[in-house]
């Protein structure tokens, strides 16, 4: 069945300008036009669009969600399955959150120090889950980022705060790099390409850890725009900083 404009829109809840948009975004392009112009949709643009729609759920940026289908290796079938864990992972998190809050209702003093501080680390599991969760899940499947969710959660903590200060030293030399000028392949970058990898042994497994793993990452610091407004949110260059220093010392 072929659907046009005005019914897609209708079938799916979004509206005829956004298809329009994906059209000429290169994200949902119609199996072809009729002779006077108009948009015609088949089954294959059906199932993408459902795929556009499960990673905007998820908080992927368009132009993320173009790269993932429009990878050769892309398989729907692990896709559905990455959608289906990631959203039974926000059910659980917002069942917790609920709780949370209710028992904040009743009084703060019923909460343990160690309830408190679970909370403030599911927190920032579930950032993490929605901003990166689908597309690591995508690309390298569920048991990666479900067991760096695991990893992060078992952190006592004094290993959460020590993780969360390494973050900042990074973010603080990477900037004082930046405005000196130093040289991502010198003492400064091999400072700091270190502490990024102290940092990431918090919530990598060892047998996760590879150079060349290391290295993609670092890539995505600049391939990926939220990766880059991350580190670049005060100074711009520090992503590239960064990603320049991993390549050069982490071999």
């Amino acid at each position: 069945m072929e659907y046009t404009v005005k019914q897609l829109a209708a079938l799916s809840g979004v509206t005829p300008r956004t298809l329009r948009w994906y059209d000429l975004e290169g994200l949902l392009k119609p199996l072809r036009r009729t002779d006077a112009g108009y948009r015609l949709y088949g089954p294959q643009e059906v199932d993408r669009l459902q795929q556009i729609l499960f990673y905007r759920e998820l908080g992927l940026e368009l132009s993320a969600i173009r790269r993932l289908l429009d990878d050769p290796a892309f398989d729907r079938e692990a896709a559905l399955q990455s959608h289906l864990a990631a959203l039974e992972a926000r059910r659980t998190r917002l069942d917790a959150l609920i709780l949370t809050v209710k028992k904040t209702l009743k009084g703060a003093s019923m909460m343990s120090d160690l309830e408190k501080f679970e909370c403030f680390k599911q927190k920032v599991i579930r950032e993490n889950e929605e901003t990166y969760g689908a597309e690591v899940r995508a690309r390298y499947g569920n048991e990666v980022m479900d067991r760096a969710n695991a990893r992060t959660a078992q952190l006592t903590q004094d290993q959460y705060w020590a993780m969360a200060t390494l973050e900042g030293e990074i973010r603080t030399g990477l900037e004082a790099a930046v405005r000196s000028g130093a040289d991502p392949a010198g003492d400064v970058g091999l400072d700091l390409a270190m502490r990024h990898k102290a940092w990431l042994s918090h919530s990598w497994e060892e047998r996760w850890y590879s150079p060349e793993a290391h290295r993609m990452l670092a890539a995505m610091y600049t391939e990926d725009e939220r990766f880059t407004a991350y580190y670049d949110r005060a100074l711009p260059g520090c992503a590239a900083f960064l990603r320049a220093a991993i390549e050069a010392h982490i071999q």
